[in-house]
């Protein structure tokens, strides 16, 4: 992906992020992230039914890659059974960690493959997988 497209996409997501409000319904799993090395505190909010991720919200403050990973997470999940999203979180976290994975589940995700060369911005990426995954494993217990 071009350089300038990327950081294109990852600037849009921050300053225009997808689904930046939280609702007050008790049906949402919800989890937050606060992290103890950076300004990001950030609650995500997520609606399943049937198997099927119907909503995804989120709030707080953060920085722009955790935001807009946040932003681009929320739009390839809707839609999707939560299998199809663990799929994509597991690709995804290997992208980061430069292992093998499978390119064509993330879509605008792939704006974070190069990640790894900045260490330290991959917990920021890491933010939205992290929680997500958090309220996937409430729905095993």
């Amino acid at each position: 992906m071009d350089n300038n497209l990327r950081r294109e996409i990852i600037l849009d997501n921050y300053q225009h992020p997808m689904n930046k409000k939280l609702v007050d319904d008790d049906s949402y799993l919800s989890t937050n992230y606060n992290s103890e090395s950076c300004i990001d505190n950030l609650t995500i909010q997520m609606k399943i039914e049937d198997n099927i991720i119907k909503d995804i919200v989120f709030d707080g403050e953060a920085c722009a890659i955790s935001t807009s990973a946040t932003s681009i997470f929320i739009r390839s999940l809707i839609g999707k059974s939560v299998e199809e999203a663990k799929k994509i979180i597991i690709n995804y976290n290997n992208m980061l960690q430069e292992k093998e994975y499978d390119q064509d589940l993330l879509g605008e995700l792939e704006v974070y493959s190069e990640i790894s060369k900045q260490p330290n911005r991959i917990t920021c990426a890491l933010l939205p997988s992290t929680c997500i995954t958090r309220m996937l494993e409430q729905l095993e217990k």
